[in-house]
């Protein structure tokens, strides 16, 4: 195929990027793969993650990131939104909230929204996924450790290394030595460390077309490091493949590394890490309120495919857990060697 060229991709163009993965000639689809591993069509086992995109603001600009978040996106869940998303904790059997973004944080009504779910179901696992860096960003989030332990939250942060230059080359000057203060004054309450019961995990995104080495290992040296050189704790680390979409499909036009990118993916298939993929037990909820099998297909706009439940206003268990799930290239990514989901790899 020819070569492609950055200035004919338009980021954050959904249509765009499906366009793209749909018409990249590697000789084999998605598709083809799972119905080789008898996974066509990909089903739910069952719905227990809700995955809630808190809205695109962000005080960081991270070279990788799928959402395309920052200071200047405008796109924020609401009251009414999150009332619903309540409305469905409540009454299905949902056992964790994955709270996501951008910065979730910066959302006006996060805490709020924390609480309620706390208050309507003691034992479910809230999930928080912070990028360290904005409990510093401003004096009104200093008091966030406290805030994620009175409510017992898990806190999930995205370290791409355990040193600074990597980690800035991805994230922004100076993110890497804020993360790091973040992380003391977590370890300060208690996240992190041993029979605490508060759980800080970490995540490991590679800085370039590659994929994540194997997530046992990484963690180990991980911890060897971080605590021999800062004195920081956490619980596990997670590796996460990054997905060709967003700005690092950009990246990988740009640097001329998407053709060979997308075959590793492809040569890389599991089965068994396929037959593992978190949408299998999750729905995505987008800041509008409407549902996605994945967080990734979220931002290629692919809703589920279940018509008369696409909104969280419309929510129909029996059609949301007997769905199709909604796949393509992209999908490749979850299911390259170990596998890849927001809570590392699968297989």
């Amino acid at each position: 195929m020819k070569s492609l060229k950055a200035q004919n991709h338009p980021l954050s163009n959904p249509q765009y990027e499906i366009d793209l993965l749909e018409s990249s000639d590697f000789g084999v689809s998605f598709v083809q793969k799972l119905e080789e591993s008898h996974l066509y069509p990909l089903k739910p086992i069952q719905i227990e993650t809700l995955q809630i995109n808190m809205g695109k603001m962000c005080n960081q600009v991270c070279k990788h990131c799928h959402v395309d978040a920052g200071p200047d996106r405008k796109e924020i869940m609401t009251l009414d939104i999150m009332a619903h998303c309540l409305a469905v904790i409540e009454k299905n059997n949902i056992k964790s909230v994955d709270l996501t973004g951008g910065a979730p944080e910066m959302n006006p009504e996060f805490r709020c929204f924390v609480t309620n779910i706390r208050k309507i179901n003691p034992n479910i696992n809230i999930i928080v996924r912070c990028n360290l860096t904005i409990i510093l960003a401003n004096p009104k989030y200093h008091d966030l450790p406290e805030f994620f332990k009175a409510n017992h939250v898990e806190v999930v942060s995205s370290l791409p290394y355990f040193s600074a230059a990597r980690t800035d080359s991805q994230r922004g000057d100076g993110v890497f030595e804020k993360s790091i203060q973040a992380l003391r004054l977590l370890n300060a309450i208690g996240y992190g460390m041993a029979d605490s019961g508060l759980i800080l995990n970490l995540v490991y995104n590679p800085s370039g077309a590659f994929l994540p080495a194997e997530q046992a290992g990484l963690e180990a040296e991980f911890k060897k490091k971080l605590a021999s050189n800062f004195g920081v704790m956490f619980n596990s680390l997670y590796t996460i493949t990054n997905i060709p979409i967003s700005r690092f499909l950009e990246y990988l036009i740009r640097s001329g590394n998407y053709e060979g990118y997308m075959e590793k993916l492809i040569e890389s298939y599991n089965p068994a890490a396929a037959a593992n993929v978190m949408c299998r037990n999750t729905i995505s909820v987008g800041w509008d309120g409407y549902l996605y099998d994945c967080d990734f297909n979220q931002m290629l706009d692919l809703k589920v495919e279940t018509p008369k439940s696409q909104h969280i206003s419309d929510w129909d268990q029996g059609a949301l857990k007997s769905r199709n799930i909604v796949v393509n290239q992209h999908c490749f990514g979850c299911t390259a060697g170990a596998g890849s989901s927001c809570g590392g790899s699968t297989a």
